[in-house]
């Protein structure tokens, strides 16, 4: 990944789209449409918005070169079939048969 694709598919999707929330919340803010960020009845609407809006405005979701990178690769590994993976409904069926194994290997211990 070059760094140009780094910014360009990463993270100026993230930051557009950390704005375009802030910037929602923001206006919901500004205009008192802050109804629905009340959960509970105890709840107060303005505060909750506020809180979320100072919430939302330190919030980071982007990702670093070096770990989207590992993650690409890793990828990569599975689809070319470098890493052999379990499906999960596999992984539980054996999961259910050593938990079966070691039951039965109890009840007649006792």
């Amino acid at each position: 990944m070059t760094h140009f694709e780094y910014i360009t598919d990463h993270l100026l999707r993230a930051w557009l789209q950390q704005w375009n929330c802030n910037y929602r919340i923001w206006a919901d803010l500004i205009t008192g449409n802050y109804e629905r960020y009340a959960l509970f009845k105890e709840d107060n609407p303005y505060q909750e918005c506020y809180d979320w809006f100072w919430a939302c405005i330190n919030l980071d979701d982007t990702l670093s070169k070096e770990y989207l990178e590992t993650l690409y690769q890793m990828m990569d590994d599975i689809d070319t079939g470098i890493v052999k993976t379990v499906p999960a409904k596999d992984f539980l069926q054996r999961m259910k048969n050593i938990v079966d194994a070691e039951e039965k290997k109890h009840d007649l211990s006792h």
